[in-house]
């Protein structure tokens, strides 16, 4: 299939519908937003605003907002066009990194992290 064709592919899907949980694994949102998971573990190298927590034996736990961010940058790069540099930056103006929100919220998910950690030791 050319590269062309597949990219007509991406374009015609429909993404389901997220359901209403609190975790998914990257299985879950590979389904979700129709991509491979390797996709997904590239994205989490080339874009810092998607982190999904980790636990156990490195396994990737995203919630309802990386699964959107997942999305935004499905489209940014397959729908409008742009580069990973592109879509990069697009989403710097979108989601500030240094913001209070988001520096409280990475906090807790490290405290909630450090905290599944000890759970499991004892």
């Amino acid at each position: 299939m050319s590269n062309q064709r597949k990219k007509d592919n991406i374009l015609e899907t429909v993404l389901p519908t997220i359901p209403d949980k609190i975790y998914f694994t990257i299985g879950e949102v590979s389904r979700l937003c129709k991509l491979k998971p390797h996709v997904l573990r590239y994205w989490e190298q080339e874009f810092s605003q998607l982190a999904p927590t980790k636990r156990r034996g490195n396994r990737r736990y995203y919630q309802h907002k990386d699964v959107l961010l997942v999305r935004k940058i499905r489209d940014l790069l397959y729908v409008e066009g742009y580069t990973i540099e592109g879509a990069r930056q697009q989403l710097c103006d979108i989601v500030p990194k240094d913001n209070r929100e988001q520096k409280l919220y990475n906090a807790v998910r490290n405290a909630i992290g450090e905290l599944e950690k000890i759970a499991e030791e004892l």
